[in-house]
């Protein structure tokens, strides 16, 4: 996934991978199941053990993947991605024409205040909402022209900064693979540090998860 922002001198940088972000595995085994307590070691819940005929389909971190790897019963593990021809309608910018889906999105060129891009009907899809919705103006759409609060326009320049999210969880994260681009007015803060950690499965005191506790969010 290659994401550009134009706030970057419109240089763009590919984001590194987290070493945390989890990943839709499936895991092979001989016929047996997995010890419960390797799960457990983990921090695999009993919610994403996700038993299929011949192993499992488990969302790991790289980490994880190689540890289970090595487990004597698992012949094999392998991440499961959508092909790269394949279009998925929820994806944004909802074009079947791009061929996206949950594993494929990108380029995408991240608009900030100031900038201009030339815009057409082939790009219009990706910026309509920030134009219509985000910052107040009225857009219309007719055959291959593009009005602006009724002036035809080739061309524009963002008034606010906008931001691409992504979740660690690359297959169960409602992001911005399905929103879109954030506005900059609609964040309200940023996440320091972890201050409770529950363990919804265990029971009693194991439910607090104390190695998480105050831990920095990365």
């Amino acid at each position: 996934m290659s994401i550009k922002k134009g706030r970057e001198e419109g240089k763009g940088k590919q984001k590194t991978e987290n070493k945390k972000q989890k990943t839709t595995y499936a895991v092979k085994t001989n016929g047996t199941t997995i010890n419960p307590k390797a799960f457990e070691r983990l921090n695999i819940s009993i919610a994403d053990q996700q038993q299929v005929i011949g192993g499992y389909r488990l969302p790991l971190s790289k980490e994880n993947a190689e540890k289970i790897a090595k487990f004597s019963n698992v012949t094999e593990v392998k991440a499961i991605y959508s092909g790269i021809v394949e279009s998925d309608p929820s994806i944004f910018p909802y074009s079947k024409t791009l061929k996206w889906n949950l594993n494929n999105v990108g380029p995408i060129w991240i608009p900030s205040k100031g900038s201009t891009i030339k815009i057409d009907t082939s790009n219009i899809c990706f910026y309509d909402r920030i134009i219509d919705v985000y910052e107040n103006n009225d857009l219309r759409i007719e055959g291959d022209k593009i009005f602006i609060n009724n002036v035809l326009v080739d061309c524009y320049t963002f008034k606010m900064n906008y931001y691409w999210m992504m979740g660690d969880n690359r297959h169960n994260s409602a992001d911005s693979r399905y929103w879109g681009f954030v506005p900059e007015d609609h964040i309200v803060g940023k996440p320091k540090f972890i201050w409770l950690s529950i363990d919804k499965e265990a029971k009693g005191f194991k439910k607090i998860r104390f190695a998480r506790m105050f831990s920095k969010v990365r």
